[in-house]
């Protein structure tokens, strides 16, 4: 492992933070690489798992629709969001959160089509619905450093996908996946989904895509690490590029905005890859991931 030089106190990550902050997520030797399955797909190996799927789950009808085609895609996992955390409290009037219907209807996709589900949860409260109903939980990136959140799902031992949040350095990122670790459960995957800077060089995109933050972690860290480009770019002509430059960056898996018409999305329009485009993009990702010596397909 190289040395690791905190130039910036409380930025960086120092080798005192590895020993002492988070050493249950430092890797042991530079061998050391956390492998999981979640229902025979391995994250952490050779294959980069695919999620993906609409921002929100709309309404029964719409979702089932979705997942058949995620599913004849060839892709892993159908992600959506039964509850949605939004950054202002205004809705739009085509906008509403299906809440628990909607996780009881992505229950029925996952034991009816077989297709994996991962979603977002928002409350310790609906804990025992989402373990009963998805294959991974999602701690949005609002939530990165809800501490009562992260133990309660880490108890659970489902996998667990940790988002970071926007404002976050990835010493304060690391520090909440170990509270995750601490529980006894090491199934964590990290997702990098956009941070906040000066310059998106876009005026509606809120974010930036921090593709260097993926060799900074695998250089201390064991856990595979997941890429958000829809909620990163906010912008959907550039989606297909950071996600090739993602596999190419050597990110462990990929989450995607998927929508059958995203003018008409309930949420996040600008963001969402249509049938077509997507199906194209992911002809893309294999020859990058063959490039490296992976493959999206399992």
């Amino acid at each position: 492992m190289s040395k690791i030089d905190n130039k910036f106190q409380g930025k960086d990550v120092s080798a005192d933070d590895l020993k002492n902050k988070f050493p249950l997520l430092a890797k042991k030797n530079i061998n050391h690489k956390t492998k999981f399955k979640v229902k025979q797909i391995e994250f952490g190996g050779k294959l980069i798992p695919i999620m993906a799927g609409p921002n929100t789950v709309e309404s029964k009808n719409f979702i089932f629709k979705v997942a058949n085609f995620i599913k004849k895609s060839g892709s892993h996992f159908l992600r959506s969001g039964a509850f949605k955390p939004l950054t202002f409290p205004y809705r739009s009037k085509q906008y509403f959160e299906t809440r628990e219907e909607g996780i009881k209807w992505l229950a029925e996709i996952r034991n009816k089509i077989n297709l994996p589900v991962i979603t977002e949860i928002t409350d310790e409260k609906y804990i025992d619905l989402f373990y009963n109903s998805v294959d991974i939980i999602q701690i949005g990136s609002r939530n990165m450093q809800n501490f009562p959140l992260l133990k309660t799902c880490a108890q659970t031992k489902k996998p667990i996908m940790l988002k970071r949040h926007f404002g976050c350095s990835l010493r304060d990122w690391l520090g909440a996946a170990e509270h995750i670790l601490l529980e006894g459960n090491n199934k964590v995957i990290l997702c990098e989904r956009g941070i906040t800077t000066n310059h998106t060089h876009r005026s509606s995109s809120r974010f930036l895509l921090d593709l260097q933050v993926i060799p900074a972690i695998k250089e201390i860290s064991h856990l595979p690490v997941a890429v958000d480009p829809s909620h990163a770019t906010f912008w959907e002509p550039w989606v297909e590029s950071m996600t090739l430059a993602s596999i190419a960056a050597g990110a462990d898996a990929i989450m995607l905005e998927v929508h059958p018409n995203p003018k008409k999305s309930a949420v996040d329009p600008l963001q969402a890859m249509n049938f077509e485009k997507y199906t194209k993009l992911l002809k893309k990702m294999e020859k990058v991931a063959n490039s490296i010596g992976r493959t999206i397909k399992n």
